[in-house]
């Protein structure tokens, strides 16, 4: 078995152990002797959760060309669908649990939770873009798009900005961590614009 392979089966199981983490949480509150094990407020601790991994996941999709093209491995590139496909994941899990817990299936606390609280309205908007992103992750999709399937892709990068500034919104008060996000993100967009400033360069 190729190296490739056996890394993508490492990344795929390794994707999901977060969730796997918070399914037994449920388990020890519904039915082990740790009623707490998902904290005082299990809808803000899962929705932190859930935000997180799914922000991490995204990032990590981001960091594959990067990779690809500093280790000159090509087949890295077989990575960054599984772990976009993650992060839809974990995002769709993070809007479920607003939904549920936040407000408790209720359509109208949502039109006014999206229309008023603007962390709210971005968060909205990057996930529709993953979603948009994860329906036509397929091999037939790329075949029936075309051209149009990589400009489509492209917004991957307008959704890291928004779930940045979704969490950066959220938090208020202590932006250390999104701050920390907000670096990442400029390091990853900004050697991209770097490579795009060298072909132009070299072509001019």
């Amino acid at each position: 078995m190729k190296p490739i392979h056996v890394l993508k089966k490492v990344v795929v199981v390794a994707a999901f152990i977060p969730a796997a983490m918070l399914a037994w949480k449920f388990y020890q509150v519904f039915y082990g002797d740790d009623p707490n094990a998902l904290t005082a407020n299990p809808g803000d601790y899962i929705t932190d959760q859930t935000g997180t991994w799914a922000l991490a996941f995204l990032f990590f999709s981001l960091t594959i060309t990067p990779l690809r093209r500093f280790t000159g491995w090509n087949e890295l590139i077989k990575l960054r669908k599984p772990l976009g496909l993650t992060s839809f994941f974990y995002a769709t899990l993070h809007m479920l649990t607003w939904v549920a817990f936040i407000n408790l299936f209720t359509i109208s606390y949502m039109v006014e939770d999206v229309i008023k609280r603007r962390f709210i309205t971005v968060g909205m908007a990057t996930w529709l873009i993953l979603f948009a992103l994860a329906l036509t992750s397929s091999t037939f999709a790329i075949r029936k798009m075309g051209r149009r399937w990589q400009t489509l892709h492209r917004f991957v990068y307008a959704a890291a900005i928004l779930s940045v500034v979704h969490f950066w919104w959220l938090v208020k008060q202590d932006i250390t961590e999104p701050r920390r996000w907000a670096f990442a993100l400029v390091g990853l967009l900004g050697v991209r614009v770097w490579w795009a400033y060298q072909k132009r360069h070299g072509r001019a």
